[in-house]
Order: C-alpha cells, then structure tokens, then sequence
C-alpha cells in the first residue's frame, strides 16, 4: 500500500517554500531531499526514489529551494541554499518529533542539492548522514575546479551514488575523493 504524502510549507527566511512529507507508520528514519539546480522536487527520479524509500520503511520530505518557488531558473547562492537546508532538517525533525519518532535524520540530495547539504553540514547542520545523488565534483568540463575542500572535514556517513556518464565528475576522480575521504564515504 503507497504511503500518503502531504504537502507541505515552511519559512526560509521571508520566503515560504513547499515540500512534500510521506511518513509510513513507524518510520525507522528520515530522509531529507534536495532536487539538483535544473529541476525541482517534482521531478519524477525524485518521487521514485523517495515512494520507494517510503515502502521500506522511511520517512521522506523532499522540498524545493526559494529560486524554484520565484519560478527563477538560476540556483540560490550557498548561504540562501544553506538557511533553506537548516529550514528543511528543522521542519523534518519537527514532524517526526509530533509522531514521536526518535529515528535519525539524514541529508540527501541530487547534484547540486548534495553539495549544499554539505555546505550547510560542513556549517554546522546536524544531520545523521549525507546521501548523494550524483555530487556535481567539479563543473562540467572543468575536471581542474574540484569542489571537494570541505568534505574531507566531515565525520558523518556518507553515500556517494554516481552514475558512469555523468559530466560533473568522472569515476576516477570521485574514488580519489573518496578514498581520501576515508572510512565515512
């Protein structure tokens, strides 16, 4: 049976943004997820993937960033990306805490929504883990301009899934930063 999702509001800042919350009935997690700079929360990867993560057992509020809700095309600069992550967590953690869930809660989010959960991480957001879904390393084409500095100050878990063709970073060059990473990737 497909677990009910609830849209859902909440403030960054002076902006309002929309998400959309599915909790299964005793949720042993929850995973917060970001959509990359090029489409928002609707698009279908991430209904599949967070539908899927709700039959297994996990909670999931996917949301837009404030440039999605403007209609802008152009992603929000880190620190606005940041307040709407710390936003996001707290509005998850909010949720789960009104059910009495005490499971963690973990960051996610596609390329560009991942690299701003460890943005926001590497600030000081709580969060159980981070999960990737394709982290944009470097620019596409640009392979010289890693964007991997502060990563390798993170402790918590991290999940890197990356496809083979993916132009943000080649596989050579995420298993070097994974493996510098350490044990936590």
């Amino acid at each position: 049976m497909a677990v009910a999702e609830f849209p859902v509001t909440f403030p960054v800042g002076d902006v309002e943004v929309s998400g959309v919350y599915a909790r299964p009935d005793s949720p042993f997690g929850t995973l917060v997820v970001a959509h990359g700079a090029g489409a928002g929360m609707e698009h279908p990867f991430l209904i599949g993937f967070t539908r899927t993560l709700n039959d297994d057992g996990v909670a999931t509020l996917r949301f837009n960033f404030p440039y999605r809700e403007a209609g802008r095309k152009f992603p929000d600069r880190p620190p606005a990306a940041i307040a709407a992550w710390r936003a996001a967590m707290q509005e998850a953690t909010r949720r789960g805490t009104e059910h009495g869930d005490s499971g963690p809660v973990w960051a996610a989010g596609k390329s560009f929504g991942g690299r701003m959960a460890s943005m926001a991480v590497a600030e000081g957001m709580e969060s159980a883990g981070l999960v990737y879904l394709g982290y944009p390393l470097h620019p596409p084409g640009k392979p010289e301009k890693l964007r991997d500095e502060h990563l390798y100050g993170l402790t918590l878990p991290m999940l890197f899934l990356q496809g083979t063709r993916d132009t943000f970073a080649t596989t050579e060059l995420l298993d070097g930063v994974v493996s510098r990473i350490g044990s936590s990737a």
